[in-house]
């Protein structure tokens, strides 16, 4: 491959709630790329070249005109910053404090909720769910996540800020963990991550062929 072209890898089940959320980026602003798919299982990420290149060792991971970079969140701030509104949509608010909260839900999701994360992998919303009943931690985590998105969603509200962003995706997965599996959601967060989940770039990643 060219040097100058856009890669993203990802896992080749495409089941990393991360590289969705990359993916959903890259589709939302309308920038073309190449898809590499990576098998976690047989190890491929702990390859030294990959290693190498993507300097954590994990998915997604984006090559762009010869720069790397890991960390799904990273990223889609890289890609706003380098393919900037008006001649791109943006995939983060323009208001600076909206801005930050987005981020901040996005570091939140990414590094609590453990007991979800756990027991709701993202194989139960991308392959098949589990009939495996919530631990009370998982209840607890689920309770946690339940109080702070409804907290953050007005009453009826389709979006966290008024239109579209990435931090929507994020939650709206983090949501599906459980609403997909058949677990109890409120009404207005089901009805929201429902909602997320039907975006044409996000139906993209849903549809993609898993093995």
């Amino acid at each position: 491959m060219q040097r100058n072209e856009t890669r993203l890898f990802v896992d080749h089940r495409f089941s990393s709630p991360y590289a969705l959320s990359v993916f959903v980026t890259l589709r939302e602003k309308g920038i073309a790329f190449a898809m590499e798919t990576l098998d976690l299982q047989a190890g491929q990420h702990q390859q030294a070249a990959y290693r190498e290149q993507s300097m954590t060792a994990r998915v997604p991971t984006l090559v762009h005109q010869g720069f790397a970079l890991s960390e799904s969140s990273a990223i889609s701030e890289y890609l706003e910053d380098q393919f900037p509104a008006p001649a791109y949509a943006p995939v983060y608010p323009t208001d600076v404090r909206d801005r930050a909260r987005a981020r901040q839900i996005q570091a939140w999701l990414r590094s609590d909720l453990m007991p979800i994360r756990n027991e709701r992998s993202t194989a139960v919303v991308f392959i098949e769910p589990t009939a495996t009943p919530l631990s009370a931690e998982g209840l607890e985590a689920a309770d946690k996540l339940f109080r702070i998105a409804d907290s953050l969603l007005a009453d009826g509200a389709s979006h966290l800020f008024g239109a579209w962003c990435i931090a929507d995706t994020d939650l709206a997965l983090m949501l599906n963990r459980l609403a997909l599996n058949g677990d109890a959601v409120p009404p207005k967060l089901k009805a929201y991550a429902s909602q997320q989940w039907q975006r044409p770039t996000v139906q993209q990643w849903v549809q993609q062929a898993r093995t």
